[in-house]
């Protein structure tokens, strides 16, 4: 009932996509030139993706900010967004600089341009603001590394009372303590922070009635809301637990807990990479089983740790010996479910080396390696620790049953002496030394000691793993990276061609001798906008005579056509040349430099279709 309130509420609208949204198209065209102002920019993205306040921010041909409608959804498309202009544009470029959340909750950003009657000469570089702060991103990774931490750290040392059952749970209850309140601290700076995270300002942002208001209404603060309520819901679950531990039957224990633990999990997989993409009900599956395997083994470490600590020897018998099988266990999971989510994400080998998700999964799978090396060494103490429990059941050579109304738990106990020895299972590796002799067990402090640096070891190269899992889990994924590559966007014009001739004359003036820059927009058959910038022999700009340009198509006897470029003081231009062909077209350029010298340069130029 719990997973499925969570689900309803985290889920409720989603559809399949493309982990971070691609920009489809864009209406007007990137460096299109409209001879009317549209009364709208339009973008259409691949998946639905939330609109900010500041979703839009287009400078005119003077670089100052238009001023701009509210951003909203075209026709009630969710992976559309669009914006109003004014009524009446001036004629020249305009940028356009977009934000949007995509659906995995991860923002991106880009710009394009469209010209109105005229294109504008390029005067300087417009300051469109930064992609992010570098301070709200900073804390916003800090607060989702904590979170990780506290996560497993809760969910492991939950599971390790339950399952491993240690006579003695005090030293367990500080970490309990301190993994909630950590949780419970770090989602909530991350609730305060996400506002300004989509926006890309500082922190300040955080404390934005408006801002705040709108994170709570969208997928990933949903989701944050959803944990702090699971959070209360643990909270009250340890709380009763701990009261009546000897009254609380432990299946209804392990069933509460299993389903905590599942929705606590569910509100990661439900905001980042498994809930966008391919395969979205197996991905957020694997990515919660993922996510649960991974707090029970790593943050059990914790508890096993403090337990070598401070427990008597008699109870590491049986304790040690539990938690060996279960961490085995969750090792088995993660490596079946890392190996689908690896495919899901890369979508090819080659991303594993070229892609900046596959160096971070290659780097998560060598701290795996390692810890594994380190896991392998603490069994071989866990074995020791383990044999004065096997000879005991060797020993007894049947079950000894309990008087009905014995001591509390001695049923099962009794149930145990007759099961095959936890500490001895098929499989189990023997002790580095040979056989072990029962007293070589618990109670020997170097076998204690030697286990517990292993785990402290094993503990410290855990926390690096999670590190750089959270990193990975806040970079695009290299499947859905190509995606967006080879997303053409619809009715876009294809980049502009530019073009550089060298010319000279043969005086030994400045502008005797230098190159001219021409650009082709878009390069295509119809009608095309041209520019030619002339740089002096110092690389400086020059201003000569005259610029002519005409263009000439061999294999079909077209030609010479006369781009008729206009002197636009500093630069020449015109807005319509027309090539009526595809094919290879031949441009000639002839830079006149005085009223006698006088240079034509040919250069090949493809018009495609």
């Amino acid at each position: 009932m719990l997973l499925g309130t969570v689900l309803v509420l985290l889920l409720a609208g989603a559809a399949p996509a493309s982990a971070h949204a691609a920009l489809r198209g864009t209406d007007p065209d990137d460096g299109s030139l409209v001879r009317q102002a549209p009364r709208h920019i339009t973008l259409t993205f691949t998946e639905s993706v939330g609109l900010l306040d500041d979703s839009f921010r287009v400078f005119g041909p003077d670089q100052r900010r238009v001023h701009t409608g509210e951003a909203t959804h075209a026709d009630g498309r969710s992976d559309t967004a669009r914006v109003g202009l004014p009524g009446k544009l001036a004629e020249g470029t305009y940028t356009v600089a977009w934000r949007v959340v995509s659906a995995d909750s991860h923002p991106v950003s880009g710009a394009f341009s469209f010209s109105v009657g005229k294109r504008s000469a390029t005067t300087g570089q417009i300051d469109m603001g930064p992609a992010e702060d570098p301070l709200t991103r900073g804390l916003y990774d800090a607060a989702r590394y904590l979170a990780y931490l506290a996560a497993a750290l809760l969910v492991g040392t939950a599971a390790f009372a339950l399952l491993c059952r240690p006579a003695h749970t005090a030293p367990l209850r500080r970490p309990l303590v301190a993994a909630w309140w950590t949780l419970l601290g770090s989602t909530a700076v991350l609730l305060l922070l996400r506002a300004p995270y989509e926006a890309g300002t500082g922190p300040a942002a955080a404390f934005d009635g408006s801002a705040l208001g709108r994170t709570l209404t969208g997928r990933p603060g949903l989701a944050l809301l959803a944990r702090l309520l699971v959070l209360l819901l643990t909270a009250a679950f340890l709380i009763g637990l701990s009261r009546r531990r000897d009254t609380v039957k432990r299946p209804v224990a392990l069933a509460i807990g299993t389903a905590l633990a599942a929705a606590l999990a569910l509100t990661w997989a439900a905001a980042e990479h498994a809930s966008a993409g391919i395969q979205v009900p197996a991905a957020m599956t694997s990515s919660v089983v993922h996510l649960l395997a991974t707090g029970v083994w790593l943050g059990g470490l914790v508890a096993l740790l403090l337990t070598l600590r401070r427990s008597p020897g008699d109870d590491l018998v049986e304790v040690v010996p539990r938690f060996s099988r279960i961490a085995f266990t969750s090792v088995t999971v993660l490596a079946v479910t890392g190996l689908y989510q690896s495919w899901r994400g890369l979508g090819s080998l080659p991303a594993l080396t070229g892609t900046s998700y596959g160096r971070l999964l290659l780097a998560k799978l060598a701290g795996v390696a390692v810890l594994l090396l380190v896991a392998g060494y603490s069994r071989r103490w866990t074995a020791r620790i383990a044999a004065p429990a096997a000879a005991a059941r060797a020993a007894v050579p049947a079950p000894v049953p309990q008087p009905v109304g014995g001591p509390s738990g001695g049923r099962e106990a009794a149930a145990e002496s007759g099961a095959p020895g936890p500490g001895q299972t098929p499989g189990e590796p023997e002790s580095p030394d040979g056989p072990v002799q029962p007293t070589a067990g618990s109670g020997d402090p170097g076998v204690r000691r030697r286990l517990r640096r292993s785990v402290l070891v094993e503990v410290a190269v855990a926390a690096v793993v999670l590190l750089i899992t959270t990193v990975l889990t806040g970079t695009l994924p290299s499947r859905a990276e190509a995606e967006a590559a080879q997303q053409a966007p619809v009715g876009a014009l294809p980049p502009t061609t530019e073009i550089t001739v060298p010319f000279d004359t043969g005086t030994d003036s400045v502008t005797g001798s230098g190159k001219v820059l021409i650009t082709l927009d878009p390069a295509r058959v119809g009608e095309n906008g041209m520019q030619a910038v002339v740089y002096g022999s110092d690389t400086g700009l020059v201003a000569v005579p005259e610029v002519r340009i005409t263009f000439t198509l061999p294999s079909r006897e077209v030609g010479p056509i006369d781009a008729e470029l206009v002197d636009r003081g500093g630069y020449w231009s015109t807005n319509s040349v027309n090539l009526p062909l595809a094919g290879d077209w031949t441009m000639k350029t002839t830079v006149r430099v005085s009223d006698l010298d006088q240079v034509s340069v040919e250069r090949r130029v493809r018009v495609e279709p």
